[in-house]
């Protein structure tokens, strides 16, 4: 079992929290040779396991089959563990170990040798140089690992520095949003060459773990599906749970046309929505369209067969609401 520490700092205008995760954890052995029962298969939403990848791929000597048994060295056992953090557990489930080669192919890819899914892995080796990548989620480390000939043999500690994100957000003071309505993006903090930041996993759902080396994140979270968007930055700590909750601006509105106040909403109706500076927000048709928008102030424009009729209106952040459109 390996706790997060509890962390209490808040950043970005986001009330930040930490809670304590306890890995159960199994162990799991490979050996590379044909593999006597598949590997335990990675779980807790992990994307890396839904990619099909082979439970055991069989380890290839350099040399193939040109080789023969008196000729080919003799094999070296590596044992593998993985860390959230240095002192800490080895993790005993959900990692994905990958074995290269360290010459590329033809292609200029490293031919992958052999995978493993589950916690401490087990291979045999022929003495020379190789990569091994393991993940966790979507933390992950590379290391070149070299196997002597002969002489002693030491266990490989492969340290993640990775940590946990679980986001969720309120809309106005601590109004509950509809976990239907509510998406998140994480990218990474840095800007490439055309200053666009790398998406790292989208269309996350509220309180969804996801496991990140620790660093710095851009968040951005979309409330509905018209222009209620935060933005904000991030940091995940190595070997925690960072709960983090974002503040939305922003309500959620149903529009009616009506005879009268606190009347039907009259059907065939087509709706348009403008904001202060006249930019298009939205259309739709219907009788009794309902959408989110960000706090602001806006101008509806209904159009009922040969009639056009607007309305301005202000929305006020947390505040659900109708806004009617009187016919006469």
């Amino acid at each position: 079992m390996y706790p997060f520490e509890p962390d209490g700092k808040i950043e970005n205008e986001m009330k930040k929290k930490t809670s304590i995760i306890c890995l159960c954890l199994g162990a799991f052995v490979v050996a590379a040779t044909p593999a006597p029962s598949a590997a335990q298969a990675v779980t807790d939403s992990d994307p890396f396991a839904q990619l099909g990848l082979p439970r055991l791929t069989p380890f290839v000597l350099p040399g193939g089959d040109s080789l023969s048994d008196a000729d080919r060295p003799s094999l070296r056992n590596v044992q593998l563990d993985a860390f959230l953090v240095e002192g800490g557990q080895p993790l005993e489930h959900g990692l994905v170990w990958r074995v290269f080669h360290p010459m590329p192919d033809t292609s200029g890819t490293l031919p992958m040798l052999a995978t493993a899914e589950g916690g401490r892995a087990s291979f045999e080796f022929e003495p020379g140089d190789y990569f091994v990548h393991v993940s966790f989620g979507l933390a992950g480390v590379t290391r070149k690992l070299s196997v002597p000939a002969e002489g002693p043999i030491e266990d490989q500690s492969f340290i993640l520095n990775a940590g946990g994100l679980m986001l969720n957000a309120v809309s106005g003071d601590d109004g509950r949003i509809p976990e239907g309505k509510l998406r998140f993006s994480i990218y990474a903090e840095e800007l490439d060459i055309n200053d666009q930041r790398q998406l790292i996993i989208a269309d996350i759902h509220p309180n969804q773990v996801v496991r990140l080396n620790g660093g710095i994140y851009h968040i951005v979270s979309k409330y509905g599906s018209v222009n209620a968007i935060i933005r904000s930055d991030i940091r995940v700590e190595a070997g925690k749970l960072t709960e983090a909750t974002i503040q939305h601006r922003a309500a959620q509105l149903t529009l009616k046309l009506v005879a009268e106040e606190g009347g039907e909403a009259i059907a065939d109706t087509a709706w348009s929505i403008t904001n202060a500076s006249g930019d298009l927000i939205s259309e739709s048709v219907g009788a009794f369209p309902s959408m989110v928008l960000a706090e602001g102030s806006y101008t509806v424009t209904a159009r009922h067969k040969e009639r056009l009729l607007q309305r301005d209106f202000t929305v006020v952040a947390g505040q659900n609401t109708d806004v009617e459109v009187l016919l006469n």
